[in-house]
């Protein structure tokens, strides 16, 4: 098993492979690829598939982000996982979740819901859908939280911290809003929320996050997001 990440294996956006680059070269990015390699190894089974692990930051590249929604943990059932927090292929069962942002967004803009969980075109636009864990085993949720994938996803919005200014950071439930320590409320904006889940408490349905981070973004000079999926 390799003790060594090579930086030029890692099939990462340039512009994240660079601001990333002392994370990658880490010890502890080390353990998680051999966490990762020995759970291969057993036969596991897991999602997303290989090449979508970085999937949110290779459809939002460093330089077009505006937009930052966290999410936990990735979905642990068959054709799910995508490496977009919250989202799921075109084709798949809409899960409960995003059924709640899907109602949300017609009640705060009119955009009715779409047939399809595919969120794709949000991350194009600039909303980096980021999930703290990257990984997770068949059925078995939170099965690689272990794996230390929390501390590179805590260095990405350090990074982001540190590097931009008037990113808009959504933290739905209390596992997102645990990261609000990260993020400098006085370079960047911070909208809170119960999580969308329906086995969560109320407060999500009239959180108006959608339109309130494009009147944000108007008020910073730039584009608004396109919410409506096709």
């Amino acid at each position: 098993m390799e003790s060594q990440i090579k930086l030029e294996n890692i099939k990462i956006e340039q512009g994240w492979k660079e601001i990333l680059k002392d994370e990658f070269l880490s010890p502890y990015f080390a353990e998680i690829k051999a966490h990762y390699l020995e759970a291969k190894t057993s036969g596991a089974v897991i999602y997303p598939p290989a090449k979508l692990i970085f999937n949110a930051f290779n459809l939002t590249p460093f330089d077009k982000l505006k937009v930052v929604l966290l999410g936990q943990d990735p979905y642990h059932q068959p054709h799910q996982a995508m490496g977009l927090s919250f989202s799921v292929p075109s084709g798949v069962r809409i899960p409960p979740s995003l059924q709640n942002i899907y109602k949300e967004l017609q009640m705060d803009l009119g955009i009715p819901p779409c047939q399809s969980g595919d969120l794709s075109s949000w991350a194009r636009e600039g909303v980096l859908l980021l999930n703290s864990i990257l990984s997770v085993e068949a059925g078995k949720p939170t099965s690689h939280q272990h794996f230390g994938w929390q501390h590179f996803t805590d260095a990405v919005i350090s990074q982001i911290n540190f590097h931009c200014e008037g990113i808009i950071f959504l933290l739905w439930g209390n596992y997102a809003k645990a990261k609000k320590s990260l993020i400098n409320p006085n370079k960047h904006f911070i909208l809170e929320a119960a999580h969308p889940s329906p086995l969560a408490r109320s407060g999500f349905l009239g959180c108006q996050h959608f339109s309130k981070t494009n009147a944000i973004l108007t008020q910073l000079g730039k584009t608004p997001i396109n919410w409506r999926l096709d």
